[in-house]
């Protein structure tokens, strides 16, 4: 277990879930889960774009993933329902990234690397990417997180405090982009979405603030990550899903001992 590749691997997952938990609190207390998942759909498209013109995999996932939101949000309340707009942009850039994909010849691809994630194959370089975009969705959070959480709670109240929802808004879609780019290589395109969903999800009975929810999501993520990466060593099974199904687990379990408990979740409104 402590091979060049395993540690890799578990730095990798340690870096993706610390950039998704404060992220995946704000996407479950705005209700835009089906948001992060089209937005994750997109970027299969931009690594095909990318392998296409020999460019940055990342790069090409994080502008495809940027330029979803962005639309999507502009788009929305100009006549479109939200859930319209994600069905049609998620699945519309899911298939073309696909057919794309066909396209290219000259290039070993391995299609399910990008769609439920590789992270033993991780490299240094790769470790840089996520450790840096990490950090930078972590600044970004830590800037502005008052004014997003008064965002979160009532436009109104913000309009009032001389704050711009639409501006706490596009921060928000440019981390979940960020966090959508740096995650691609761990989890997947397909199992993105559950990476910031549900560790928030799981935390969100045991935490009385909103920045204790944050807090307890990093924890469960990072202990989905370590959990999932030796279940899968000692089980022989892939890794990505198995992440998944230890921070499903975690959830299962926090929501029942809370439900014992008689603990109602909290809305960030209710800090104490």
């Amino acid at each position: 277990m402590l091979d060049d590749f395993i540690l890799r691997a578990a730095l990798a997952g340690l870096g993706v879930a610390l950039a998704a938990a404060p992220l995946g609190a704000f996407v479950v207390w705005r209700r835009m889960a089906y948001f992060g998942d089209a937005t994750a759909h997109a970027s299969i498209l931009g690594v095909a774009l990318a392998l296409g013109f020999s460019l940055s995999i990342f790069g090409g996932a994080l502008i495809v993933a940027l330029v979803m939101a962005l639309t999507v949000s502009t788009l929305t309340g100009r006549g479109y329902a939200m859930d319209t707009m994600l069905g049609v942009m998620a699945h519309s850039a899911l298939a073309f990234g696909l057919v794309a994909v066909s396209f290219i010849s000259g290039v070993r691809i391995d299609l399910m690397a990008y769609l439920f994630g590789d992270i033993l194959s991780v490299g240094i370089s790769d470790l840089a990417v996520i450790w840096g975009g990490a950090a930078l969705v972590l600044a970004l959070l830590a800037w502005r997180w008052q004014a997003l959480l008064t965002a979160t709670i009532s436009p109104d109240l913000a309009t009032a405090s001389g704050i711009n929802p639409r501006r706490e808004q596009l921060v928000l879609t440019l981390s979940l982009a960020l966090v959508v780019a740096v995650a691609i290589k761990v989890v997947g395109v397909l199992l993105i979405a559950a990476m910031l969903i549900i560790p928030a999800a799981a935390a969100r009975p045991l935490a009385r603030t909103p920045e204790r929810m944050a807090l307890i999501a990093a924890l469960i993520g990072m202990l989905s990550a370590l959990g999932g990466l030796l279940a899968s060593f000692r089980l022989d099974t892939p890794t990505g899903p198995t992440i998944v199904c230890i921070a499903t687990g975690l959830f299962a379990l926090t929501n029942l001992a809370a439900h014992m408990q008689g603990i109602r979740p909290r809305s960030p409104a209710s800090r104490t």
